[in-house]
């Protein structure tokens, strides 16, 4: 025991005379003059190519380090002067000359004196215990220089002990980790923790966004408690989320090593670092190590107006579904991003009402204050006539991706205000509730703007007596997703009356299953079941459709699967339907119906044998390594043959999350009396009326009604043109992201993603009461348009690739109904034409001058057209639908 505590003792005095005689970071001798090379490396590609073809450039310099004071009291408190030299510019990969955009240039008139003279002047950093506690500088240098030199300072911080800390260097505060093994050591920083004031927004959805990937490791040799050599780099990768090809890498690599140690000048006494300072220069002042924002001006860039006029034509109507327009849009909104209120209200009082839709679609979906200013000021929602570009601006509002509280408080103020036209007031509340959803998701739940709109739509709707004021409030809840609401949902679910009643379940439908409580599965199987009061079919197989996507019971399913058989036809056949899709798409409750279906009394030929024509197919449009996206189709007639509803649904999913990217639903009730056919259960007074609601991204739009009434069906009959009525059309910011990055060498990166949609869906009914014939028809016409833009400023270079890709199509649904007979034949169609596809990546660097070098490359294909496959029996009927009419189109009579 006395040996032990011996060698104990002996330990402990031989470990504290080792921390007097070194410090805790690295040591530099007296009157020593340290001389190294260093090297700053920028390259931007594509994220799987190689490095040898990149874009980007090199700096490179002598350095020279040397001691110039000791603390007194304390070996590990010291003042170090750094010293860059014989700075040089160069491409970073081997080129010919001409393609070298430095080629006889020096580094003189590619910096420019000024600036050379102010990167070449020294720097002081005062080091304790191996951390940077001061940085000392001239004030007024250009920030690029400094970020040079702040980067290179942050190379000589470290510890020389395992362990992480909270580090501040030129990343801003930062969480950082080192292992030290013998004379190596190596810092890991974690840029994703690092707290520094650059500008980053992201899309509100994962699935349109860009998934980001940021790495930095720096490796030490030491010799003799002093660096020998240095090696770090950075890695910043970003990829869109739907597609992982199109994307982009910036890698920043450093390098320092020791080339020989002279002799030097003496150490300056004095007690602290401040006179020291004063010295030898008083000019130097205190500064902080973090990064300061830079950003170099474009000096030939064309105004907002200019760009307008280059690009107007591109957006005129006619040419809105076609990739140039998406394209167009991107562009102005990065123009509009930059400019002024007044330059910005100069371009919309200029244009025309052709024009004037699109370039509201562009100001609003800028989210700037400046351009919400500006747009708010041309508006007047007292006035009718300007209805067209209210609701472009009240659609672009709820398509935001990146909303703020004041548009929010805004579109409050606006509502609360005089409105002219009761749609735009009904817009002004949908728009609102999905702005709450947003801010939301984003934890803005408890921002004052978001609980004054949240207890304005709920007190409104508890207040509301007419249906239409009702329905207008359902549908702000419907994209608001208010975990809050799903009581006041149930009530209107259960207690309301045919659209209201709809509406509410249909609300109730997009709430994630997690939200769905042994409550609302209560009253949804009270629904369904009919247990209090009768229900119209739509409310009930809404009802149905939740149970069976919310985790159900074997109880529940057993008992919709009993109830089958005992329903309307086509209720009957469309719940069978529904079944049969579960279990062919294997969705998550069809384990669930695959046990109920063992038993002969659920499952038998009675039951699985009832005729009709309504059916529910899902099928896959796409599958991929990135996304897959799905379609589904369900139609509901009633029983005298008449389309009840057609819901058609695009979905795209990736591992984690997924998107309703589409959704159009036809809805039609109260038609039995011009066949002179008897109504089902439960829907023996509904009025006549026709309608179509669409969810775009995400976003319940305001629903168009076709007729409403049996005088204005009779009406809209007699003077039908056969057009399809429009639902929307415009132009969408999908993807919007922007994250700027200070990389450890100095310059500023910045990776922009904008993804851009032009859109026009259309729908209609058309009827015929001589041939007893109706057609539904659904147009969907896209154009996506995706542009990328990855960069490294150093305000006398620039580097960086330019990515794109752009897209159009044609994506139609068809339903023909023949109800001249019973069971009457029924066709559906689900068309996409050929849809070409085109990427393009640019690589550049380019100097202030003008000089520029650029290597592209691109892809074009086309995506063949295709009829997307439904069920057979589908198939079956459309070859009857179809041979009979042209059986008839070769008679006279």
């Amino acid at each position: 025991m006395i040996l032990l505590t011996v060698l104990f003792l002996c330990i402990i005095s031989t470990y504290s005379a080792s921390v007097k005689g070194h410090t805790t970071g690295p040591s530099l001798n007296n009157d020593k003059l340290y001389k190294f090379a260093y090297s700053a490396e920028v390259y931007v590609d594509r994220v799987k190519a190689s490095l040898q073809k990149s874009a980007g450039y090199r700096i490179s310099s002598g350095v020279d380090v040397n001691l110039l004071w000791r603390n007194p009291d304390n070996d590990d408190d010291q003042l170090v002067k750094i010293t860059m030299k014989d700075v040089q510019v160069e491409n970073v990969n081997e080129r010919p000359a001409d393609k070298n955009v430095f080629k006889g240039k020096s580094t003189e008139k590619i910096i420019g004196k000024d600036y050379l003279e102010a990167l070449q002047r020294p720097i002081m950093v005062e080091l304790v215990r191996g951390k940077i506690q001061t940085f000392y500088s001239y004030q007024n240098e250009p920030g690029f220089t400094q970020n040079i030199k702040r980067g290179l300072a942050s190379l000589f911080q470290l510890q020389l002990h395992s362990g992480s800390s909270r580090e501040v260097d030129i990343s801003g505060k930062c969480d950082t980790t080192y292992h030290v093994r013998q004379d190596q050591v190596t810092k890991v920083k974690d840029l994703d923790s690092c707290e520094i004031e650059r500008k980053r927004f992201t899309s509100h959805n994962r699935i349109l966004d860009v998934s980001t990937k940021a790495t930095s490791a720096t490796v030490y040799v030491l010799e003799d408690s002093f660096i020998k050599s240095i090696k770090a780099e950075e890695n910043f990768v970003f990829a869109l989320n739907y597609r992982r090809k199109t994307g982009a890498k910036i890698v920043s690599k450093q390098r320092l090593e020791l080339k020989s140690v002279q002799a030097g000048m003496g150490l300056i006494a004095a007690k602290q670092v401040a006179g020291v300072i004063k010295t030898l220069d008083p000019n130097y002042v205190a500064m902080p190590l973090e990064a300061e924002p830079v950003k170099s001006e474009c000096k030939k860039c064309p105004s907002l107006s200019e760009h307008w006029k280059s690009i107007r034509e591109k957006m005129h109507p006619d040419k809105l579904s076609k990739p140039d327009a998406a394209k167009s849009f991107l562009s102005f909104i990065q123009n509009i991003r930059k400019a002024t209120k007044e330059e910005i209200l100069k371009v919309i009082k200029s244009e025309n009402k052709d024009f004037l839709p699109q370039v509201v679609d562009a100001v609003t979906s800028a989210q700037t204050p400046e351009s919400l200013e500006a747009v708010l000021e041309f508006l007047d929602f007292k006035d009718a006539s300007t209805f067209i570009l209210q609701e472009r601006f009240l659609y672009a509002c709820g398509f935001a991706s990146h909303p703020s509280e004041t548009l929010l408080k805004s579109l409050t103020e606006k509502f609360k205000g005089e409105v002219a036209s009761q749609e735009i007031r009904e817009t002004l509340v949908i728009v609102m509730g999905a702005l709450i959803r947003k801010l939301c998701d984003r934890d803005g739940c408890k921002l004052p703007a978001v609980v004054e709109a949240k207890r304005l739509i709920l007190n409104r709707l508890e207040k509301a007596n007419k249906d239409d004021n009702v329905q207008m409030y359902l549908l702000a809840l419907k994209n608001a997703l208010l975990p809050e609401a799903i009581p006041v949902l149930l009530k209107y679910a259960e207690s309301g009356e045919g659209p209201v009643s709809s509406l509410a379940a249909t609300a109730l439908q997009r709430y994630d299953p997690s939200f769905l409580t042994k409550e609302v599965k209560e009253t949804m199987n009270r629904i369904y079941h009919q247990t209090r009061k009768i229900h119209e079919k739509t409310v009930r197989t809404t009802a149905a459709a939740i149970i069976l996507n919310s985790n159900p019971s074997y109880m529940e399913v057993k008992n919709i699967l009993l109830s089958i058989g005992e329903l309307p036809m086509e209720m009957n056949k469309y719940m069978l339907s529904m079944i049969q899709d579960i279990l062919r798409f294997e969705m998550p409750s069809s384990k669930t119906v695959r046990k109920v279906l063992k038993d002969m009394r659920a499952h038998n030929y009675d039951r699985f044998s009832k005729m009709g024509s309504s059916s529910a197919y899902t099928g896959y449009i796409t599958r991929g390594p990135d996304v897959s996206s799905t379609y589904s189709l369900d139609i509901l007639y009633s029983g005298s043959g008449i389309l009840r509803r057609s819901n058609m649904n695009i979905r795209v999913f990736d591992r984690s999350t997924d998107l309703h990217a589409i959704q159009v639903v036809l809805e039609a009730q109260g038609l039995e009396s011009i066949i002179a056919a008897t109504p089902d259960e439960g829907e023996e007074n509904l009025d006549s009326f026709a309608g179509m609601s669409a969810i775009l991204f995400g976003f319940q739009l305001r629903p168009v009604t076709f007729f409403q009434g049996y005088g204005d069906l009779m009406s809209k009959m007699l003077s039908a043109t056969g057009d399809p009525m429009n639902v929307v059309k415009g132009l969408v910011l999908l993807t919007d992201f922007l994250q700027e990055i200070q990389l450890q060498s100095g310059p500023t990166a910045s990776a922009e993603f904008l993804g851009g949609l032009a859109i026009d869906i259309s729908g209609g009914m058309e009827f015929s009461l001589w041939y007893r014939e109706s057609k539904t028809n659904v147009k969907n016409r896209v154009a996506i348009f995706v542009a990328g833009n990855t960069e490294v400023d150093s305000f006398f270079v620039k580097t960086g690739m330019d990515t794109t890709l752009e897209t159009e199509t044609s994506l139609d649904f068809i339903s023909t109904v023949q109800f001249s007979q019973y069971p009457f034949l029924v066709c559906m169609q689900m068309d996409r034409v050929d849809s070409p596809f085109r990427t393009h990546m640019t690589k550049y660097e380019s100097l202030p001058s003008g000089r520029r070098y650029t290597a592209r490359r691109g892809k074009a294909a086309t995506l063949a057209g295709n009829e997307y496959p439904l069920h057979q029996e589908n198939s079956n009927m459309c070859k009857k639908v179809f041979g009979a009419k042209s059986d008839s189109a070769g008679s006279w009579f």
